[in-house]
């Protein structure tokens, strides 16, 4: 067998020199490893953001590192959001550099270098939430077309799920785990046992308790002979070897019924059409505190989220077919 001869370095772009880092920022590296059990990728981390910030401070504001001012450093963190670094990834990065900033500052207050912290005085900058992801009324619609042209006991028990879920906004694992006697006697709503075991009453729409309705019969047809005694308990029997709907068998079940209806799966799954159910709730006038209850949230700074999800579709509405948005200024 021929041998190969060594693999050649390939050639490309010449990394750029770091400058020197100051010794002082040497010794808080060192601690950081003998103090805090820090890993070599961590040290290096810290070393990169130091390194970057003590390059612009000493070409740019003319001072080192170790003798910044609280304006010199705000100056370097605004040079950072300003577009050297992708709008995306700018606020974390602000963050994290800010970070590495405060824990070397503070270890030089402590080790008697220098008599003031000028990173106390910053602002950490919002990270802020991303909104969720949320299909078109049209899109849930599509949906449950694709759903009832399958027909037979499968089809009637996609239609079930995907009307609970659009209905309620459970949680998958609410809908798997959801026990025959959770359906309340008049079938206008279910008992749902969710996060730390709190229970709360979500009601169904119309077309969802229908749609269970037409289910029900069919819930045999899961069940498998010899485990029907384990299975009898749940409202969604499989007949797969976990005896249960699993959350990720929900999440195929989804994703494959976006493509009969020509949507992009990627765009599909159990939590999205959660997301959809507050959404879409917001957009026709429910009030906050009901979705709240309703999605089982203990802190309504959660469930607003889905205002902003609200507003900006709005503001995209008015941009995209307001006469007036597309003047040219």
């Amino acid at each position: 067998m021929p041998t190969t001869p060594a693999a050649k370095s390939r050639p490309g772009r010449p990394k750029k020199p770091r400058p020197p880092l100051p010794p002082r920022v040497d010794a808080f590296l060192d601690m950081l490893v003998a103090e805090r059990g820090a890993s070599k990728n961590t040290r290096e981390a810290y070393s990169r953001d130091l390194a970057d910030a003590a390059a612009f401070l000493t070409h740019t504001a003319k001072v080192p590192l170790d003798r910044a001012s609280s304006d010199e450093l705000r100056d370097y963190l605004a040079h950072l959001s300003d577009g050297e670094i992708k709008a995306k990834s700018a606020t974390r990065t602000v963050a994290r550099r800010l970070s590495a900033l405060r824990q070397y500052y503070k270890f030089l207050v402590s080790e008697g270098m220098r008599g003031d912290d000028p990173s106390s005085v910053l602002d950490s900058p919002r990270l802020g939430r991303p909104l969720p992801k949320i299909l078109s009324e049209q899109d849930v619609g599509l949906m449950l077309e694709a759903a009832a042209r399958r027909g037979g006991p499968e089809g009637r028990r996609l239609i079930a799920l995907l009307e609970i879920l659009y209905a309620s906004g459970l949680r998958v694992s609410e809908l798997v785990g959801l026990p025959v006697g959770a359906v309340t006697r008049d079938g206008r709503a279910l008992l749902v046992r969710g996060k730390g075991g709190k229970e709360r009453l979500v009601p169904l729409s119309q077309p969802a308790r229908d749609a269970l309705a037409a289910y029900l019969p069919d819930r045999p047809y899961f069940m498998v002979p010899g485990r029907e005694q384990k299975q009898q308990a749940f409202l969604f029997p499989s007949r797969s070897g976990s005896s249960v709907l699993t959350r990720q068998r929900v999440g195929q079940l989804l994703k494959e019924l976006a493509l009969e209806a020509d949507i992009d799966p990627a765009k599909v799954s159990p939590h999205v059409l959660r997301h959809c159910f507050a959404t879409h709730l917001l957009d026709h006038g429910a009030d906050l505190r009901a979705v709240q209850k309703m999605l089982g949230h203990a802190d309504i700074g959660t469930t607003q989220i889905y205002t902003h999800v609200v507003t900006e579709r709005l503001k995209q509405t008015v941009e995209e077919h307001h006469p007036l948005a597309k003047r040219k200024g």
